[in-house]
């Protein structure tokens, strides 16, 4: 009993999500680190990638988090703190990057594509109704065709 609760127990924790940020980045100020918290999630962790700063252990992670923390204490504004960091370490550092003119294709790509593949399956669907409507039947599709109506002459119909 003791061996499956441990086994329980470690499996409990190596699945629990992993808490990036380290007690001695913490603003005392509750209000501010709630804010810290919020930038943070918005912010890509320039090592992971796919993770904001706020869920990553990587170093440069650490290093962002601090540099946010700085500028709350600083005094910047939200909108500072992000154009800082986008100034610094460019677009990529966005989690949701924004919508303009250089991002166009990343915004537009999807729907674009979704319309193209929609045409060419409505053009592939067209011509294969058309091809199957004016092919002339084979003799044996038209003996066959004869059967299923009661051996009935379809050239008079």
């Amino acid at each position: 009993m003791g061996r499956l609760l441990a086994a329980v127990l470690f499996t409990l924790i190596a699945a629990a999500p992993a808490l990036a940020v380290r007690p001695d980045e913490m603003l005392k100020d509750p209000q501010q680190e709630q804010r810290a918290r919020a930038l943070s999630a918005e912010l890509r962790c320039l090592v992971c990638q796919n993770q904001s700063i706020d869920d990553s252990d990587a170093e440069l992670a650490r290093d962002l988090r601090l540099i946010v923390r700085e500028r709350i204490k600083a005094g910047d504004n939200d909108r500072q703190i992000i154009t800082y960091l986008v100034d610094r370490y460019g677009e990529f550092v966005l989690l949701k990057p924004r919508f303009g003119w250089h991002t166009l294709i990343l915004w537009a790509g999807p729907f674009a594509i979704l319309l193209i593949g929609g045409v060419v399956v409505w053009r592939q669907a067209r011509v294969k109704r058309v091809a199957v409507a004016d092919a002339p039947l084979s003799p044996e599709e038209q003996a066959a065709l004869k059967r299923a109506l009661g051996e009935r002459d379809i050239t008079k119909m």
